[in-house]
């Protein structure tokens, strides 16, 4: 009889110090990035991710609709 797998979270395979570190890269990254860009740049860029999830949030809004007219 084939043994079962179970699945494992990344947090049980990668060691927690090791989580730690590439976090707080990871954030080290973002700050020097956005040292280079101008703030207006990152001002945009916020504003244009924001328009991007009210978008979706309108597909699925619609989609919920056409799901209840349906029932």
């Amino acid at each position: 009889m084939a043994e079962k797998t179970t699945k494992r979270k990344m947090s049980d395979r990668i060691p927690e110090e090791a989580r730690e570190h590439i976090h707080a890269a990871r954030e080290e990254m973002r700050e020097s990035i956005k040292g280079f860009l101008p703030p207006e740049f990152i001002e945009h860029r916020r504003k244009a991710r924001k328009e991007m999830l009210l978008a979706f949030r309108s597909v699925l809004d619609a989609a919920l609709e056409r799901m209840d007219k349906k029932d």
